[in-house]
């Protein structure tokens, strides 16, 4: 008895979280043109890939041709019992740094790809999956928290509404930035602050000053 196999475009959108890729650069490696991918994915056009399309996208993704609409293999084609997939969220990673070092200009906001994450663990984290996401760090000043490359998840629900101790990315002065934000004793201040302490801070500064983008929930890095 043959087995049902997943929509190869759900395959396909599942993978590309799943990598960190998005869909104008994967159609670029097919020589498509940018939309051709999300145009697959989101409205069905074309109904189904192309042989040379899937064969490159297979063994770039290192899948069988068959999840992603080729023909079954045979070794498929008996019935069989597996577990479901945990469920992933994609979260865009925004192509744009936080400094954490002089400052950088907040200029470009576009999605620069996905990650994929568990469901459950964000909900864990008590974060909305479509209200969070990836930043790079630039920079040196909250190191050792924070260093040069980190990749940092920003919770956009955490914002002036609800500021408390913590680190946050912000802007200030049109600047986009990650630091340590202090609650002081004098009602209304805070301090802007840098784990490095070769790095300077601002103490008791007008809130009217910042705009609080969210709070940093969690961080990843690269081993070197």
């Amino acid at each position: 008895m043959a087995v049902d196999l997943e929509d190869p475009r759900i395959v396909l959108e599942r993978l590309i979280a799943e990598r960190g890729e998005n869909y104008s650069d994967l159609s670029r490696r097919l020589k498509r043109n940018p939309s051709y991918i999300q145009q697959f994915i989101k409205r069905g056009t074309p109904r189904k890939l192309d042989e040379d399309d899937r064969r490159i996208l297979a063994r770039y993704f290192g899948v069988s041709e068959d999840v992603l609409g080729g023909p079954a293999r045979q070794e498929f084609m008996v019935e069989r019992k597996s577990r479901p997939l945990p469920a992933v969220v994609p979260v865009p990673r925004l192509s744009l740094g936080a400094s954490a070092g002089p400052g950088s200009l907040d200029e470009d906001e576009r999605a620069a790809g996905v990650m994929a994450f568990d469901a459950k663990w964000l909900r864990h984290l008590g974060v909305r999956p479509q209200r969070v996401s990836i930043i790079r760090v630039d920079g040196e000043s909250m190191a050792p928290t924070l260093n040069d490359g980190d990749e940092i998840m920003v919770d956009h629900d955490d914002d002036a509404m609800r500021l408390r101790d913590g680190v946050y990315v912000l802007r200030l002065d049109g600047v986009l930035m990650v630091k340590r934000i202090a609650m002081g004793p004098r009602r209304g201040l805070f301090s802007v602050l840098s784990d490095n302490v070769h790095y300077p801070d601002w103490v008791d500064i007008d809130p009217a000053l910042v705009a609080i983008v969210g709070r940093v929930v969690w961080t990843g890095r690269r081993l070197v």
